[in-house]
């Protein structure tokens, strides 16, 4: 039997990891290595309290881009649809890197600033709480 972690938020942006098993033996070899990209790589970015997105999302970026490029390449056009982005000032808001406080170099490389392939950025713009209050 295969096992594994499967992570999940609550609707308190509280996180919830769970263990997760296959109910039969398998074998395979993931597609989603690094390897298979092209010199870029994956990276999770999560806005709590943003809930007009569904779930993290799922950004292929060069990874010697720089964190200020990255605002303003990748993530700003990625969350311009939600009202609060307008108004978010995502250098100064509050960030984690794969469940840990991270405070980013805006000059530093992704690489340089230690976000490697599939690690998760959790961003939290304080007083910015989806529309109307309401996490959405």
């Amino acid at each position: 039997m295969s096992s594994g972690t499967g992570r999940f938020t609550h609707k308190n942006n509280e996180v919830i990891i769970v263990s997760v098993n296959a109910l039969y033996d398998y074998k395979f070899e993931p597609r989603d290595k690094v390897e298979n990209f092209n010199g870029m790589q994956l990276l999770y970015v999560y806005w709590p309290h943003h809930l007009m997105f569904c779930s993290p999302f799922a950004l292929l970026v060069d990874p010697d881009m720089t964190f200020g490029d990255f605002i303003d390449e990748v993530l700003k056009p990625a969350t311009a649809p939600h009202p609060d982005a307008a108004k978010a000032d995502f250098l100064k808001a509050e960030w984690q890197l794969n469940d840990a406080p991270f405070t980013p170099d805006a000059r530093a490389s992704l690489k340089g600033s230690g976000i490697d392939h599939k690690s998760m950025l959790t961003v939290t713009t304080k007083g910015l709480d989806g529309l109307a209050d309401a996490a959405f």
